[in-house]
């Protein structure tokens, strides 16, 4: 059942409620949330919601990479570029190649299953790691890394799920054939944003009303990912470069300066909003998961995903210790303890196919190993950015 006007109406009043009681106790807003959604499930007139795939991806997700990167300049993220991409691309192959090993050698996985759970769990999620972060009022270079990494690396975790499950579907995959479907999607998935981008900030230099402004914003947030998609391309990126580009090229466009703080507010609440729903409903969601048949390769993938984590981080850094590049190393713990796990793998499991092996284990290992991050890491990131000495 998809979410309606009075359902959504009650969660918003719930986020809103466990938005003041979290700050009081001095808890992650997400974590709250999550705690709130598992509470909420055992109660009599619990919303009947199912988190599916297209909820997450079509609704929930657009609003949250278009408000994360409207903020992020090009000139702040072309220094670290390398760096950035370096962990989204080899970093995440690292991570899911580790935990897909892991899992046919420990758990005693099928290749096809264990592949498809390395791939999809592999990258940071920007919802998780962004909503934390900012909460903990992390600043500067680390802020950036960590943001912009998570959001950039979907991009190589979408390529790896499409060949695995492809692979799954009989298809003959070659070297070529994956540098065509990374070119395809990630390039096609840039090439897209930019362009709606562009046109949006064209037609909102037309107006000076910050209410069309704002429209304009909306429909390229999710004009951009829904057309990306259409086109088989990555939706994710399209509405990063979206955001990328009308964030840093406002002037082109003469968005009046009324519309920037118009769109800033507007962006800001829509992120809260979407984010409230996406923990929520995550708690939700983790109520009706039974781990107990699942307890060891659970610990076995919670193992590996960190292992991998910590493998991809620390080696890909490493390259950039002689350079003005260079990561400090509290900069490196931060960023892989940071390494939340969310949404985007919940969404990428739940849109398995049916016929999949292990399909159902897949998803309830998924939901254990976000828990994990919401919890275990999102719960100890203030106290650990305080452990590091970095103003928080």
């Amino acid at each position: 059942m998809q979410p309606d006007f009075q359902t959504g109406a009650f969660l918003l009043l719930i986020a809103a409620v466990v938005a003041m009681i979290s700050r009081r106790l001095h808890l992650p807003y997400s974590v709250g949330l999550v705690v709130a959604g598992i509470v909420l499930s055992a109660m009599p007139f619990a919303p009947k919601i199912t988190l599916t795939r297209d909820l997450i991806f079509t609704a929930l997700l657009p609003p949250l990479l278009f408000e994360a990167t409207l903020n992020i300049h090009w000139d702040q993220l072309r220094r670290d570029l390398p760096v950035i991409t370096m962990l989204a691309t080899v970093g995440v192959v690292i991570s899911a190649c580790v935990t897909a090993v892991g899992m046919h050698y420990l758990a005693q996985w099928e290749w096809i299953s264990a592949m498809v759970f390395g791939a999809l769990i592999a990258a940071t999620d920007p919802v998780s790691v962004i909503a934390t972060f900012r909460e903990a009022r992390a600043k500067g270079r680390l802020l950036l890394l960590i943001e912009a990494e998570s959001l950039l690396n979907d991009g190589t975790a979408a390529v790896a799920f499409a060949v695995v499950i492809a692979v799954f579907a009989g298809q003959q995959i070659t070297i070529t054939h994956v540098a065509g479907m990374l070119w395809l999607m990630v390039g096609g998935g840039v090439l897209c944003g930019g362009f709606v981008g562009v046109a949006a900030l064209v037609l909102a230099g037309h107006t000076d009303d910050h209410l069309v402004e704002i429209t304009f914003t909306t429909v390229a947030a999710y004009g951009s990912f829904l057309l990306a998609n259409r086109l088989g391309l990555s939706g994710v990126l399209a509405t990063i470069t979206a955001g990328l580009v009308m964030g840093t090229f406002k002037t082109f466009g003469r968005v009046s300066e009324r519309g920037w703080d118009a769109l800033q507010t507007f962006w800001e609440y829509a992120a809260f909003v979407a984010n409230s729903l996406v923990f929520l409903l995550m708690g939700i969601r983790l109520a009706h998961q039974n781990f107990r048949a699942l307890w060891a390769p659970v610990a076995i993938a919670i193992t590996l995903v960190t292992l991998g984590r910590a493998l991809s981080v620390y080696p890909c850094c490493a390259l950039f210790r002689g350079s003005s590049l260079r990561v400090t190393a509290k900069h490196q713990h931060v960023l892989f303890w940071g390494g939340l796990r969310g949404t985007v793998a919940l969404a990428l499991a739940l849109g398995l196919p049916a016929d999949m092996p292990r399909r159902e284990q897949i998803v309830a290992i998924s939901f254990a190993v976000v828990a994990f991050s919401v919890f275990a890491q999102g719960l100890t990131i203030p106290w650990f950015l305080r452990r590091m000495g970095i103003t928080a």
